[in-house]
């Protein structure tokens, strides 16, 4: 799957890690919905690192459909807020 952050770029990921960041994904929401800032930052940039630690980087050329798309590491709770589907960012 490619999976873009807004502002960075995009990586491919294998669908096999999608356990791992689903994991985070729910911190997330929990945090969000609860309005846990600190928790929320935590967890956004643990879920961010992880699809940069476990993606492939495309080149900056490269002009694949990202199939995904997760927020800037500096987005604030409210424009996540907006971006989340019933699943949270990644669906699933």
């Amino acid at each position: 799957m490619i999976v873009r952050i807004m502002g960075e770029g995009q990586v491919k990921l294998d669908d096999a890690h999608f356990i791992e960041l689903n994991k985070l994904d729910d911190e997330l929401l929990a945090e969000m919905e609860s309005g846990d800032e600190a928790g929320f930052r935590r967890t956004l940039g643990a879920l961010l690192d992880s699809v940069r630690r476990l993606g492939t980087p495309l080149p900056d050329d490269a002009l694949e459909p990202s199939e995904l798309i997760l927020p800037a590491p500096d987005a604030s709770l409210e424009e996540v807020r907006e971006m989340l589907s019933d699943d949270g960012l990644i669906p699933g």
